[in-house]
């Protein structure tokens, strides 16, 4: 051993090592502390509550909850069964996990993994979710019985996949989620954001509007089940001539009804959407919070339950001055948008 190995350590060199080591731990804390504040409020997950004493939610990205509202309103404007819907989001995860992607067994593409040279569509219509998730029901209701069908033979019969049976294995996560998307389970759908996505970036009501009746129909925005004027669906008064004054649209609802308006705190813009039932209601709320994230929705609020980005990991809570007992309950759904920060 050199003589030179023997010496004692310098104090700066102890110091750099002492210095190096807090850096670590620093580091170490600062990860803890950012995944846990990741966990609680950022955009980590969604998940579907299930009814009973024994309650097992099934979780899933905020993508592909996304991907998976838009698949159902599709069915919804259609006015397609439960069946229909379910048979198309179990598909949508065995073939791409819901999510919307850009490659797959040779030329297959999209949610569905469908194939240009199959005669599906262009590869920018395959990925597009509204037009795929519309190929798919297209080739779905031509299926004689398919309703009644095992779930299996159904969307292999649409699909033509080389694994018919793997479909199976998604029939109660599909069913779960097919039961809150369209509405038909209460505030049973929730996602975790972070106040409005987290990226400080202002919500636009034209485009809520735009992907609301592209997603379930131009008469969406009149709160009808039935086909009503581009005009009223647009949030633009009838003129008399239309059979109406000037405050009526087709679906029975005055215009302000229909169009994008500021909250009632005078600061955040807001969009409302008269619902004559629950179960359409609650499709059309947890549609929002599905796509909160991406919309920039701060806040979506129906009948005596509201959900707000900035508590989302609280999920629905009563809304206050709710009772449902003095007929207080809201009649519309609400969606408060973002402002820039």
């Amino acid at each position: 051993m050199s003589r030179s190995d023997t010496r004692p350590t310098k104090p700066h060199a102890k110091k750099l090592r002492i210095a190096a080591a807090f850096a670590v731990l620093f580091s170490i804390a600062g990860y803890v502390a950012a995944q846990y504040v990741t966990s609680a409020t950022g955009p980590a997950r969604c998940t579907v509550s299930t009814a009973g004493a024994e309650s097992k939610d099934y979780e899933l990205r905020p993508e592909q909850a996304a991907n998976a509202a838009t698949i159902t309103a599709v069915g919804s404007q259609r006015r397609l069964p439960e069946r229909a819907v379910t048979i198309a989001l179990a598909t949508a995860m065995q073939e791409s996990s819901l999510r919307n992607i850009s490659h797959g067994d040779r030329d297959s593409l999209g949610l569905f993994q469908q194939r240009p040279s199959q005669g599906w569509g262009t590869q920018k219509q395959i990925t597009d979710p509204v037009y795929s998730s519309g190929k798919f029901y297209d080739r779905l209701v031509r299926i004689p019985g398919y309703s009644r069908l095992p779930l299996t033979v159904a969307a292999q019969r649409v699909q033509r996949s080389g694994y018919p049976q793997a479909y199976a294995k998604h029939e109660a996560n599909a069913s779960l989620l097919t039961a809150a998307l369209t509405g038909r389970r209460a505030a049973a759908f929730n996602c975790t954001t972070g106040p409005a996505g987290g990226d400080g970036k202002a919500g636009s009501p034209a485009q809520v509007r735009e992907r609301l009746m592209r997603e379930f129909g131009k008469d969406v925005l009149a709160g009808s089940e039935k086909p009503v004027p581009a005009a009223a669906a647009e949030g633009v008064g009838l003129r008399e001539s239309d059979g109406g004054d000037a405050r009526e649209s087709a679906g029975g609802y005055s215009r302000t009804q229909a169009a994008a308006r500021l909250s009632a705190d005078g600061k955040e813009p807001e969009v409302r959407i008269p619902a004559r039932a629950d179960e359409r209601g609650w499709e059309l709320a947890h549609w929002a919070v599905a796509h909160a994230s991406e919309l920039h929705i701060a806040q979506v609020s129906f009948g005596d339950r509201v959900w707000d980005a900035s508590s989302s990991e609280q999920g629905w809570r009563t809304r206050e001055g709710s009772d449902s007992g003095t007929g207080s309950k809201q009649t519309s759904v609400r969606m408060r948008l973002a402002t820039a920060d």
